[in-house]
């Protein structure tokens, strides 16, 4: 049994007051197509389910953050997409817009309705021009998937949001369930299926949604023009003496990873997965936390060969975190940029330069720490120049020196020798000018 949209308003949020939007109704009593008993059908579906459209509209309180809630009403109609939905979903946006208060949508539709034809239709670009709108002017926007959540409901504010979160075992995906393919799994049209290819964020327990959307909230609307410190080491050890001792103690299986640095670093994070198109990088860690009361954004490679949907992702993080006014944290720990061919077929490239870009162009302060192995450009795709730091276990390097020796033709054995030449150690990185400097142990 689905929960009607006031009873999912009332369980995320305080003090809704919904907003009065008019509509002009010049197409007659079967709709703008003349639809035979349309007029009934709205009817029966407005006294079923107590709303005069399928999707509810106001303002509210959502945790400590007033926001703007866009709300399904799956009950009328099976929350198609109409004239009036268009209606209430623009005035809804430019409320955000007005007031600067993020949106949250919660959805619960079937697609564009069929009674209305292409005026129907015509509702997602209305919906898609109102969002893209908001979002130039740096409004945040979650989407929350419910059951079902498909066609242009899914295809405009489900998938284009900021965080995408699902409800477990909502039906999502753009083809709904009476016209996808027969011989399609009805498993890939599950929020489980989306999350696991990287178009969903996170799953949400019903329960849990709540706190869930304040955490997002309170993360996505906390700007700060201050960049991040850059956090304490984890290992209290000596800078190494030598180049080979340096990549050695980057590589130990003792030494602290991303999970640790961020858990250490942060009071609470919440975590964005996937490239959003098909893929996820389980060597990337990527999200927004809170330290010391106000938000970063954080980006961290967790010691395997990066992969395009880890660049990707990365590099989605770090441009929401630019619209949105966050500083960002990056952590660099990997040997190098994934290069099998799988990786090359998905563009590890284009997906390294994506990265890059980001960085490049980001206005709002990117803080870098080499926790680990720095190898090549998939580690220097996640680094801020001119603010770098170095834990004293880590190394940063051109290329790793085996991948040297075999690039200069050496045999295996000088590779300590090339480790040395190569000037990756943390106190050649600062000498080098690659370095702020190197990050020591807090003290106890």
């Amino acid at each position: 049994m689905r929960p009607p949209a006031r009873e999912v308003i009332a369980a995320v949020s305080t003090g809704f007051e919904e907003l009065n939007v008019s509509s002009v109704d010049t197409d007659g009593p079967d709709g703008p197509i003349g639809w035979p008993g349309y007029g009934v059908a709205r009817a029966a579906a407005a006294e079923r389910s107590g709303e005069s459209e399928s999707v509810v509209v106001g303002t509210a309180k959502v945790g400590d953050v007033e926001t703007v809630l866009i709300t399904w009403e799956f009950g009328f109609l099976g929350g198609s997409i109409g004239q009036r939905t268009g209606d209430r979903v623009e005035a809804a946006f430019a409320k955000a817009r007005e007031l600067k208060l993020p949106v949250v949508s919660l959805i619960a539709t079937g697609g564009s309705r069929m009674q209305h034809g292409m005026r129907a239709l015509s509702q997602l670009q209305r919906i898609a021009r109102a969002s893209a709108a908001a979002r130039k002017d740096g409004v945040a926007q979650i989407s929350v998937l419910r059951d079902p959540t498909t066609g242009g409901g899914w295809a405009t504010l489900g998938a284009s949001a900021d965080v995408v979160l699902g409800l477990p075992e909502a039906q999502v995906g753009f083809a709904g369930s009476r016209v996808r393919p027969a011989t399609s799994p009805s498993e890939a049209y599950t929020a489980e299926a989306k999350y696991e290819w990287g178009q969903i964020d996170q799953l949400v327990e019903p329960e849990d949604l709540a706190d869930v959307l304040a955490r997002w909230l309170f993360l996505l609307t906390a700007r700060s023009t201050e960049a991040a410190e850059p956090p304490a080491a984890l290992s209290a050890v000596e800078p190494p003496e030598s180049g080979w001792e340096a990549v050695r103690a980057a590589r130990a299986s003792s030494r602290p990873r991303a999970a640790k640095y961020l858990n250490s670093y942060f009071e609470w994070r919440e975590t964005i997965s996937g490239d959003r198109a098909g893929s996820v990088d389980e060597g990337v860690l990527c999200g927004f936390g809170r330290r010391n009361g106000r938000a970063v954004a954080y980006a961290a490679q967790c010691g395997t060969a990066t992969r395009p949907a880890g660049f990707r992702t990365a590099a989605r993080l770090v441009r929401l975190a630019s619209r949105l006014g966050i500083p960002v944290l990056t952590l660099v720990d990997t040997p190098g940029a994934a290069n099998d061919e799988d990786a090359e077929q998905a563009g590890v490239g284009a997906a390294i330069a994506e990265l890059f870009e980001a960085i490049a162009t980001a206005e709002v302060p990117v803080t870098t720490l080499v926790i680990g192995e720095g190898g090549s450009g998939g580690a220097m795709a996640f680094a801020a120049p001119g603010s770098t730091w170095v834990a004293p276990d880590a190394y940063f390097s051109v290329t790793s020196p085996e991948a040297a020796a075999a690039i200069l033709k050496r045999p295996m054995t000088e590779i300590p020798e090339i480790a040395d030449r190569l000037r990756l150690r943390p106190a050649d990185l600062v000498e080098l000018g690659i370095a702020n400097g190197i990050v020591r142990a807090a003290a106890r």
